[in-house]
């Protein structure tokens, strides 16, 4: 009867740690199968990897049993295949492989692309960045000043950061 209470404690101590640290890997990276802590990037809103401050790939929520695409955070639950190296992709719709590609460099500028030019984002050192969504952009640089250049379609926005001004212009 004691060994049984002391195998039955034990069970429940393992269930119990074991919970508690699979409730800490709310998201794994699904190429590492690593656990991943995300947080949302100011500028882009992208989530990326608090540690690394990159795009993750593809990643899983073990809450909810989706798989995400990471650039965009559409759930991708059936159009994720493996490879036979091990690796998976992501096939779209048409039965395309969305390629997927990111670079950083050493001055904190980044690129990162993703399927047939349908997404664009680059960031250049002194914080400007540019994201390209189809044939549709949008572009936002901060200038050395403060002062706030936004520029969607044929609408140009220019925010003084002193003043707070904001004025408007349409290309024609």
């Amino acid at each position: 009867m004691r060994a049984l209470k002391t195998f039955l404690f034990a069970a429940l101590a393992a269930a119990v740690w074991t919970a508690c640290s699979d409730a800490k890997a709310r998201y794994v990276d699904l190429t590492t199968g690593e656990p991943l802590d995300l947080v949302r990037d100011d500028e882009t809103g992208v989530l990326v990897d608090a540690e690394t401050r990159k795009p993750v790939r593809m990643y899983v929520d073990t809450r909810t049993h989706d798989t995400i695409w990471g650039i965009s955070g559409k759930v991708i639950n059936g159009y994720v295949h493996r490879k036979n190296d091990g690796g998976y992709v992501y096939i779209d719709e048409n039965g395309r492989e969305v390629e997927y590609k990111y670079k950083v460099d050493d001055d904190g500028s980044m690129k990162v692309k993703y399927g047939d030019d349908a997404y664009k984002y680059k960031r250049d050192e002194d914080g400007s960045y540019k994201v390209k969504v189809g044939d549709d952009y949008y572009k936002k640089k901060v200038e050395d000043d403060g002062d706030v250049k936004i520029k969607k379609g044929n609408k140009k926005i220019k925010v003084d950061a002193e003043t707070g001004e904001r004025k408007v212009k349409y290309d024609d």
